[in-house]
């Protein structure tokens, strides 16, 4: 069993090569897509508290911070 898991072991490794660029495209994709909706969700968060008769620099801090919460790079650099 030791020689079939030695033989799967170059097999696996090559696999993982060829779908890793995939991945990271697929991966760059869906964080565009994700900071995309944040942004969209941010206008209409910025539009309702100033609609609510809320300071501009208020808005404009809360919508900051809003925002800082949906960069998926800083999500993945917390998970390390």
């Amino acid at each position: 069993m030791t020689r079939h898991v030695e033989r799967d072991l170059p097999k696996l490794v090559g696999s993982l090569t060829l779908m890793l660029p995939g991945l990271v495209i697929r991966f760059g994709i869906q964080a565009f897509w994700f900071k995309h909706k944040a942004y969209r969700a941010a206008r209409i968060f910025r539009r309702e508290l100033s609609r609510q008769g809320l300071d501009s620099t208020i808005t404009q801090r809360l919508t900051d911070s809003y925002l800082e919460g949906s960069d998926p790079f800083k999500l993945l650099r917390a998970l390390r």
